[in-house]
């Protein structure tokens, strides 16, 4: 799974990264501090590629990045409170489960991130109440994980229709099996999350694809060379934060 990321590149940097045109970057993604420790339901950038903010009759999609809360709210739902219970979305089950099988067909995004942590339980014999081991999981080079992702809008009745608030635009990260050439990775934890190669960033983006099994079928990539080093378990905490998370043990 991926229960905790971290997010602390500059947005434009971002931007840079992943194509996305200075106007496109919304406001709020830029006043969105740096974070080593993002945990569910905070507030975290995402890259989608939709109609353009500022220019309705251009003739593609534009891709921008924006801002939504981690743990997808889908627009059926009562309340957003379910989005706790959605951060992931399996891989193996996307087009089947109702809460993923829309989205999955029109409604795709790249999830950036710095990277991610997991946990190991501690080794028998440990003491009773010895904390988990967290480990920091990244790209050597140091460059940013393309995390595939899935968004929704949520409409909240209770707001009144000239409220700006009253969308809730929340998102996932799809997981999938732990890869085997990655014997180390896979011994932290089964699952991991997708990463979205660079070569497959438009199409998996593309709105006009709409056929899931197509879609699901980007995902089959390799997932690239990752580290992972024991850090702290200051990480453990949620609402702990700062680049002191991240260095190895």
């Amino acid at each position: 799974m991926c229960g905790r990321y971290a997010s602390f590149r500059e947005a434009q940097d971002l931007a840079d990264a992943f194509r996305v045109a200075p106007q496109d970057v919304d406001d709020d993604v830029l006043d969105l501090p740096a974070a080593w420790n993002v945990a569910p339901t905070d507030p975290v950038r995402i890259v989608v590629e939709r109609e353009s903010h500022h220019d309705p009759d251009a003739p593609a999609p534009v891709r921008s990045l924006r801002l939504a809360r981690w743990g997808l709210v889908p627009g059926w739902a009562k309340d957003p409170s379910v989005g706790a219970r959605m951060i992931n979305a399996r891989r193996e089950t996307l087009a089947q489960k109702p809460a993923f099988r829309g989205a999955v067909a029109t409604r795709r995004c790249l999830v950036p991130a710095d990277g991610y942590y997991e946990w190991q339980p501690p080794p028998p014999g440990s003491p009773a109440r010895s904390p988990k081991q967290p480990f920091w999981i990244h790209r050597p080079d140091g460059a940013p994980l393309a995390l595939a992702g899935l968004y929704a809008f949520w409409r909240d009745p209770s707001r009144p229709d000239d409220d700006p608030l009253r969308w809730v635009v929340s998102t996932t990260v799809v997981t999938g099996a732990a890869p085997t050439g990655q014997p180390e990775i896979a011994a932290i934890h089964d699952r991991t999350p997708v990463v979205v190669p660079p070569e497959r960033w438009d199409a998996w983006l593309d709105p006009a694809l709409q056929d899931p099994t197509q879609a699901v079928a980007l995902l089959d990539a390799p997932n690239p060379e990752l580290l992972a080093e024991r850090v702290p378990t200051l990480v453990n905490r949620v609402g702990t934060d700062g680049p002191e998370l991240i260095r190895p043990i």
